[in-house]
């Protein structure tokens, strides 16, 4: 922006006969619009300091290896973290523990303890656990080998060239979304210029 320009037509606005606010002169309102034009030219350039310094970012992030996908889970967990030390978190935590030995206290807690051992005691209750144990056993075999082979699948497809392309598309469109957002040309500083 250029500030001489626009101070110039400002200045014309205010002595043109633009209605000043009740107790602000004519000087007064010059020097804001003066200053008003210093501003969003200081914004402006923090603006495009910003995305250089978030494209900076992101170049070294991608030399470093730091995939969006692994700042995502980062993120996440901090959040979490951040969620469990929060004050909030922590008193509905002490309030549930209280109310839990509120209840593992009481008369129909107690009997109805009792009634479950004498149920857990049972023969048929011990058959009924046996056979879900079994099917428990299967079941948990079956989804850690199922784990094993995604976990390898999407292993393999994170180190294959065709995903690497697709990141780096991604990568590069996020470039140019963000220098047209920002009035800047479309080419990422780690792009070969390559069409999407």
């Amino acid at each position: 922006m250029d500030s001489s320009g626009q101070g110039s037509s400002m200045n014309a606005g205010v002595a043109d006969g633009m209605t000043l606010p009740p107790g602000v002169t004519e000087e007064e309102a010059e020097e804001m619009q003066m200053e008003l034009i210093k501003v969003e030219d200081e914004i402006e350039t923090l603006r495009q300091v910003l995305v250089a310094k978030e494209r900076h970012a992101a170049e070294l992030k991608h030399r470093l290896g730091i995939s969006p996908l692994s700042e995502i889970k980062q993120n996440i967990t901090k959040g979490w973290h951040d969620v469990q030390c929060s004050n909030a978190y922590m008193r509905t935590s002490q309030t549930l523990g209280d109310l839990n030995r509120r209840v593992t206290s009481s008369n129909l807690y107690l009997t109805a303890s009792a009634t479950l051992e004498d149920i857990g005691r049972s023969d048929a209750y011990k058959r009924t656990q046996e056979t879900f144990s079994q099917a428990g056993q299967v079941t948990s075999a079956a989804f850690s080998s199922m784990g094993s082979a995604i976990r390898s699948r999407f292993g393999e497809m994170r180190n294959s060239p065709s995903f690497k392309s697709f990141e780096d598309k991604v990568e590069n469109m996020k470039y140019k979304v963000m220098g047209r957002a920002n009035g800047e040309n479309d080419h990422s500083p780690t792009s070969n210029n390559a069409p999407m």
